[in-house]
């Protein structure tokens, strides 16, 4: 057997599986009976129910941080028990875990990805449950993978997975229309609108952002900048447009949700 790549045994979780049941712990411990060095940072177990995109928001924007060879088990899989790939993912030195249900291809977006269909038996687990293959796949997967096992023994190389494209937001000279792709937490609106578009087609004009039935003048860069409950926009730590209310929250006090439309007008 060729000698073990040598890589730490670091793993995040992100799932939609909450922490109010024994869901998370199992997946740990199933990887710690594989691997009791394995060092785990959890990414986020509040992403909505089924919510694909939010889970590759929430995981592109927090995995490239870690250190080269971190494992990532991503589960966020309303297709469970069918006939969807189960894959490993290489992108930027990281490795990720989970369903070929588009999420990768969020995460990866216009990064290079190796890919491999998880397919040698003896590396899954002994249980098969259709309804957690987090449990029965993926947490066996990526405890191999922290234990130094090659991609290559674990499956075979494949061209392609499943493919989804973030959108990008449409300019019409005077303004940008683009909506909103997460709502963290504190409710704050983050939009598919990026720090870099809005300087290329503001070209030094002042601006007002749209979001449901508010109008926000100019964007700003701190909450600070303007009276509590009230709304501004600024670039997140993203480098994306987000909306928020300084201490309130966004989503309920505007009325806004996942998908609303928002625009950017600019004027001389």
């Amino acid at each position: 057997m060729p000698e073990k790549q040598q890589i730490s045994p670091l793993v995040t979780l992100t799932t939609d599986l909450g922490t109010s049941d024994h869901y998370v712990a199992v997946l740990k411990a199933v990887m710690l009976g594989i691997n009791p060095a394995i060092r785990f940072v959890d990414i986020s177990h509040q992403i909505p129910p089924q919510d694909i995109m939010a889970c590759a928001w929430v995981v592109k924007n927090a995995a490239f941080y870690f250190p080269e060879g971190t494992i990532h088990l991503v589960s966020v899989d309303p297709t469970t028990g069918t006939n969807r790939k189960p894959l490993a993912v290489k992108i930027k030195n990281q490795l990720f875990v989970g369903p070929d249900n588009g999420a990768f291809s969020l995460i990866a977006d216009q990064e290079e990805a190796e890919i491999y269909e998880l397919s040698k038996e003896d590396f899954l687990g002994e249980l098969r449950s259709n309804t957690f293959q987090a449990r029965d796949i993926f947490a066996p997967i990526a405890a191999h993978l922290a234990s130094g096992v090659a991609l290559d023994w674990i499956g075979k190389k494949i061209d392609s997975m499943m493919n989804y494209r973030w959108a990008i937001p449409t300019d019409d000279h005077d303004s940008l229309n683009g909506w909103v792709v997460h709502i963290d937490r504190f409710g704050n609106l983050i939009t598919n609108i990026s720090k870099s578009l809005v300087s290329s087609a503001s070209s030094g004009r002042t601006s007002k952002v749209y979001a449901g039935n508010t109008i926000i003048t100019g964007i700003t860069s701190t909450f600070a900048n303007v009276p509590e409950t009230e709304a501004l926009a600024y670039f997140n730590s993203s480098d994306m447009l987000e909306i928020a209310i300084n201490k309130g929250n966004a989503q309920q006090m505007l009325g806004v949700e996942k998908g609303s439309s928002v625009t950017v007008l600019f004027k001389d």
